[in-house]
This record gives structure tokens, sequence and C-alpha cells, in this order.
């Protein structure tokens, strides 16, 4: 493909809405979430932590507090780090993992990366004190900085790691929520929120005969060098007799083939749908530009940023990479447009998308010497429709004789035999499955949350939630009163996922902070605030995710797969007016003072 943005560029936008639809069409399963396996039972060990050298013993606790927060990841960390700013000592923090760093403390794989750049996607950096090395940090520094804001914060004093939350139930005498945890524990807190985060659960594809399999294998959230051998940043000198088999091509597949393909006897990339894979264009921090730096700058970028993927031209584009392009390849067709005085912003955006994925197609083209190859790793379907991933050796690796693409043609694995898998009628006998298959985000929340909730009036929040999810903000749920959620559904999506966290985290404080100055037992949500909300949700939602990339989009975690236009995926997407809107939403609702829609009970 050629970039549509040149004059006599031979391109017909039909043919490829054309393609588009084929592409999406192909690979729409009437089963949806329920395509993959919950991990537990005979495939529980997929959940089993590598990471820790040996368990912590403890006697069980039967003790109050007035903050528990459930998870050790980001949310976790700005959770408990605002409520520190508001004054709350009395914090403890549950997490499963060995250690805080949540989605970094379990993707240790080969090359794992943020693909955000850090100087916004790290958080609280102003507060910490600390600049990342690089202007997109590997995992090892986001797992140190993990820590290094546990010890900042001093949110070690009280957290209960290698725990895992197996109840919540609220004690209606007291005024208290029952903690419930998989060593016997019996917290007693006042108030509590679930940091649990969209990516903590791995998500395992249901392949017929995925139990069948004699070999060794293992998902990529709990990498396993004792096999492998080697490190994150690679030498994975076992593998060099192993023939491995890879499922998956998203973002932790980019990360890790290219050191795979390096290490294996045979590498064998069972690929469903290509991701689209731009430049990564890494680079150390310029100390100048540190020196340079004025307070506020983090926060600034933050929102330039967000402006820019939201679509919101900015007087300067601060961070410049893959992710704002596109917003300034809408820009130029737009003044282009103006400049012949006739504007359509629909058409201007679709354009914009085509001239980006035109692009990244070409670079396939650029990397991939078989063009066989090449095309069946070329992403049709538009710029968000899937998330965007960036790396410089992932394309090049299937260059190697060792490496072959498997590509399914939309269709996934055909079945796992004893020996390895089928595609289209063909076994391809491996020693080793690795799962790249990321994590889940559109099943159940109990279910990715490994635990049920019992509210105020004996319903649990599966119960509540059965015909559509029902909030204030995102944050809180009548019948569940002095209990917080911090995750996208209800509340805004943003591409920089620490930044909502943060809105998040200073939001949910502010309340709590509230109700513990002024001694109030409890804090509900007001039936009619509950209500005005859900509507809202429905009426400014366009679908999961808020349907990104439009209707032809190829299935994926963004739109539900597949089915962004479900009641139930509607009434759970994020605000439909954008993040931007939101923040605002929520900062004027703080500025007011009047906490309203909230109940308060002394």
């Amino acid at each position: 493909m050629v970039d549509s943005s040149e004059p006599d560029a031979a391109f017909d936008p039909e043919a490829m809405r054309a393609r588009y639809r084929l592409e999406r069409d192909k690979r729409l399963r009437p089963d949806g979430n329920d395509q993959y396996v919950e991990v537990t039972g005979r495939f529980a060990h997929y959940l089993h932590d590598p990471y820790v050298e040996a368990a912590v013993e403890r006697p069980p606790l039967d003790d109050e507090v007035d903050v528990v927060v459930v998870g050790g990841g980001f949310g976790g960390l700005q959770l408990g780090a605002r409520l520190r700013d508001a004054g709350v000592e009395d914090l403890r923090l549950v997490e499963k993992g060995g250690d805080f760093g949540g989605t970094w403390y379990w993707n240790r794989y080969p090359g794992a990366q943020c693909d955000i750049e850090s100087y916004i996607y790290l958080p609280l950096l102003e507060e910490v004190g600390y600049i990342p090395r690089e202007k997109y940090s590997y995992a090892p520094e986001i797992l140190e900085y993990s820590c290094r804001l546990g010890e900042h914060y001093r949110l070690y004093d009280g957290a209960l790691f290698q725990t895992e939350v197996t109840g919540l139930a609220w004690e209606h005498e007291d005024s208290r929520w029952i903690v419930s945890t998989d060593r016997g524990d019996r917290l007693r807190a006042r108030f509590v929120a679930m940091a649990n985060g969209p990516l903590n659960r791995p998500k395992l594809p249901g392949i017929p005969g995925l139990g069948d399999f004699r070999g060794h294998s293992f998902h990529t959230s709990r990498w396993d060098y004792g096999y492998t051998g080697g490190g994150p940043d690679g030498n994975l000198d076992r593998l060099a007799e192993k023939r491995v088999a890879l499922v998956g091509t998203g973002a932790s597949a980019i990360q890790c083939v290219p050191f795979l393909g390096e290490a294996a006897e045979r590498l064998y990339v069972f690929q469903r749908t290509p991701s689209s894979v731009d430049i990564r264009g890494n680079h150390p921090t310029d100390p100048d530009w540190v020196t340079g730096l004025e307070p506020g700058w983090q926060k600034r970028r933050m929102e330039n940023f967000n402006g820019l993927v939201s679509g919101v031209p900015q007087a300067e584009d601060l961070v410049d990479d893959g992710w704002t392009d596109l917003i300034g390849k809408m820009i130029s067709r737009f003044r282009s447009a103006s400049d012949a005085g006739d504007v359509d912003i629909a058409e201007v955006m679709e354009f914009a998308n085509f001239d980006k994925m035109n692009e990244i197609r070409s670079r396939v083209d650029g990397l991939v010497e078989d063009p066989e190859v090449a095309e069946r790793l070329k992403p049709y379907y538009r710029m968000f429709c899937k998330r965007p991933t960036f790396n410089d050796d992932y394309l090049p690796t299937f260059n190697r004789p060792n490496v072959e693409l498997v590509d399914t043609d939309g269709k996934g694995v055909e079945r796992i035999t004893e020996r390895g898998l089928v595609v289209a009628g063909v076994e391809y006998e491996v020693d080793c499955i690795i799962y790249a298959t990321g994590f889940e985000v559109g099943t159940a929340y109990e279910r990715r949350a490994g635990y049920e909730v019992r509210g105020s009036r004996g319903q649990t929040l599966t119960q509540k939630w059965a015909d559509g999810m029902s909030t204030l903000h995102g944050m809180q749920s009548r019948g569940f009163p002095n209990c917080f959620f911090l995750h996208i559904s209800q509340a805004a999506f943003t591409a920089n996922f620490p930044h909502l966290l943060d809105e998040l985290s200073t939001h949910v404080s502010h309340v709590i902070g509230h109700a513990l100055a002024e001694g109030f037992s409890m804090v509900e949500v007001a039936q009619e605030a509950e209500d005005a909300w859900v509507e809202t949700i429905r009426s400014k939602a366009s679908g999961a995710m808020g349907a990104l990339g439009g209707p032809d989009c190829t299935p994926g975690y963004y739109n539900n797969e597949g089915r962004a236009l479900e009641a139930s995926a509607v009434q759970a997407a994020p605000y439909g007016g954008g993040s931007i809107e939101f923040f605002r939403i929520l900062e004027q609702w703080r500025d007011d003072g009047g906490f309203a829609g909230l109940e308060f009970t002394s």
C-alpha cells in the first residue's frame, strides 16, 4: 500500500473499507468473551507465581484499619499515595503478588516495555523525584520504580503480599467491611477500594485440547526462565534445541518474539490477527532536557498527550511519537480541506486513519523480505481498533530461517494435541507452548477480581449488575457503602491508563478523606444520582471502550470481542464524552464542595 496522503496515490477508499469489513467478519465469533477459558481447576497452574523464592509464613490477621486497598499495582499505589496526601495513616494494601508492581510484577518476559512514554506513564515522578532512564522504560525499571513508590509513601507499612482476597462482605451492625483472604485473614475496614486493575488475570484461549499437550507450557505473564534460561534482557540459552510455539501476536508477543527467534531452534508464531507495529525509536533520557523541566511538567505533559490522542489539537506535541502521529495527519488533512473550502470532519478523520495504516502496512514491506509473509503480517483495520504496538525488531525476526509465521486466517488455532498445535489440518510438533494471549478484560467483574462482593442489602455485586453495571462516576454503587472501584467502566478511557488512575485516586481519596475527617461512618450513593449517571453513560456511549475505531473493527478487547453494541457493553462503557470532559466533571464536582449525589451517615 502507498501513502494515501499523496495526491496521485493509487488508493481506493471503498475497496479498503470492504477489505476491513471482510477481515472483521471472518473473525467474528458467536461466543464473544466466552471463547476464553477461566484459569481455574486444571488450568490453575497458569496462575502460579514463579517469581517468589520462598512463601512468606505468617499467622492469620484479625484486626481493623480505616482503609483496605485491594491490589498493589499502579492503581493501589496511586490511591495509597493520594490517601497519604489526604492524611490517611491507617491503611493496608493487599496484593497477591510478592511485591508491588501489578502488571509489571507479572510481566517479566524478555523485552517487556511500556508502550506509552515513561515520562507520562510512570506516575508521581515529580512527587518522588525520579526521572526514567529511557523514553520507554523496560519492565525491570518499572518494577523497581513501583517499589520506590511503595517506600516513598510508606505503603509497605501494613502491606500484605502473597495474599489473595477471597471475599468482601458488609457488616451492617458496625458499618464495616469484612475482608477475607486465602491466608485466613479477617480484616475489618471502614472503607475498601478495589484497585485490582484490568490486566491481572491471565487469559487462555478456549482451544479444543488445551489441556492435552504433553510438553511444557506457560503464559507470558508467568515467564518460566527456569525452562528458557536467560532473563529480561534475553539470552534464552536453554531454548537452543527446543521447538517453541508462541500463541498470540498482541503487545506481549511483539516484544518477546525477537528474543525467542534469536534463541530457539525453531519458533512458530501462531497469528489470528496481526498487530499494527510502528517505530519504537527508544533513546536514553537527555540530561539537558531534565535540567530544563519546570514544576508541574509531568501533569502538563500528560494532559498534552491525552488531548492529542483524544483528537484535540494542541499548540505543541510534547511527546511526539506513534500515538500522537495520527492526530498530526488529521490536522494536516483538515487544513487541506479547509483551504479547499469544504470540510467533512468524518471523512477527514477516516482518511487520516487510512494514511496512518497505509504507512504501517508499508513499513511491513520495508522490513520483511518474503512478500507472502509480509502480506500476512499487515493489519487491515483502523488504527485504535486494537491497541497499537511499537517495536523495531519484531518484523525483521520473520526474516530468520528458524522462524515461521503460522497465520490462521482469523480462525485461530484449530486444536491442541499431545504433541503440538493444529492449523488447517497441519500439526506443528513442538516442545513448548507459550501463551501470549494477554489478560481478561471483558469477562465478569467477579471473575477477574477472583472474589465476590456482598453489600449492605445482602446482594452481591454480580446480582446487582446482572442486568448492567450501575454506578456514580464508575467509582461507587448504591448498596455497597464505603466501597470504591478504580477501573475504566462508566469512568473514562485513556491510552495512558495511569493518567486515569491518578484522576480516580484523587477523587476517591477526596471522598474518603472527607468522611474520615468529619467522622462519618458511611457514605452511600443516592439512587437518583446513580440512575442519572447510568443514563448519561447509555446516552453518550457508542459501545465498549467507546467503540474505538468504528464499526468496521476486527474483534478484540477494545470492542468487547466484536460485541461493542451489546446492551451490557454499552452500559459498562467509559463516559462517551471522552476522558478530558470526564476529568473536568470530577474536578468541578470536587470544587463545588457539596458532594452531590452522595449520602453521608454519622
